[in-house]
């Protein structure tokens, strides 16, 4: 889910390594860019591909996963309609392939990924628990060969910033997540939505610096009188479309709380 910045939060990324296809979802929107991302990785043409969020349940899409079989994991970065709601009708159409998220509720044929989750794929694939977004929201650190890449849901977008999506995401957790991937200087993130960024790193940095502007924006507007999420809101999103406000407000409220004030 996109936020208020509009440009891209770092340097594109030149190209995707040889192992790693995008097949973008037909539901684009405010909220969702382009569409949702959905990654297909290969260590070789004999391997078995792990795919990253399958996105919605559009039945051409979902084929178009399924045509890049075999499939041997299905792996979801965190419980969003428009990254899971396709999982179900996907894993039919493998023949029962491994469906794994952190959240037991999206989880189905395996256990729910934890930070000791293993895979047999070809791939190093490790998990990197990164809450905020959502309280289930992981991050994928994958290499393969010299080369790596962090899978980074909505955590990180390609353009623009994401909602902590209160109450269930928490602004001090998004932080701390950020800052851990902070630490893949050079390393290529592929999101949720939007184009691949040439370094991880260089735009969780980007995201902090923003996140702490924005929270000395909500400080002021308090400061100056706002006692609701809505009258700040109406502040510090005052140029951002009216229809977008409501996930403003989830944000609002996420900074709020995170600055210990009160809300009614």
């Amino acid at each position: 889910m996109g936020g208020r910045v509009s440009g891209a939060a770092g340097a594109l990324a030149d190209e995707l390594p040889g192992w790693v296809s995008l097949l973008r979802a037909p539901n684009p929107g405010p909220m969702t860019l382009d569409g949702t991302n959905t990654w297909v990785l290969r260590a070789g043409p004999d391997a078995p591909a792990v795919v990253v969020d399958p996105g919605p349940a559009d039945e051409a899409h979902l084929a178009a996963i399924a045509a890049h079989g075999p499939v041997g994991l299905v792996l979801i970065t965190h419980g969003h309609a428009d990254h899971t709601e396709g999982a179900p009708r996907l894993r039919e159409l493998l023949g029962g392939t491994p469906v794994l998220a952190a959240d037991p509720a999206h989880t189905a044929g395996g256990p729910p990924l934890t930070v000791d989750s293993a895979f047999d794929t070809g791939l190093d694939v490790r998990l990197l628990s990164t809450p905020g977004h959502t309280a289930d929201s992981i991050c994928l650190l994958v290499a393969h060969g010299d080369e790596r890449v962090v899978l980074t849901g909505d955590t990180i977008l390609g353009r623009g910033t994401t909602v902590v999506a209160h109450p269930d995401g928490h602004l001090g957790d998004y932080l701390s997540s950020l800052e851990l991937l902070s630490t893949y200087r050079g390393v290529r993130a592929l999101p949720g939505h939007g184009p691949a960024l040439a370094d991880c790193g260089a735009a969780a940095e980007f995201y902090l610096a923003h996140r702490r502007a924005r929270l000395d924006q909500v400080r002021a507007a308090v400061d100056a009188g706002a006692t609701t999420a809505f009258e700040v809101v109406e502040v510090v999103y005052a140029d951002v479309d009216r229809s977008l406000w409501w996930a403003a407000e989830w944000s609002v409220r996420a900074q709020l709380e995170y600055l210990g004030v009160e809300q009614p």
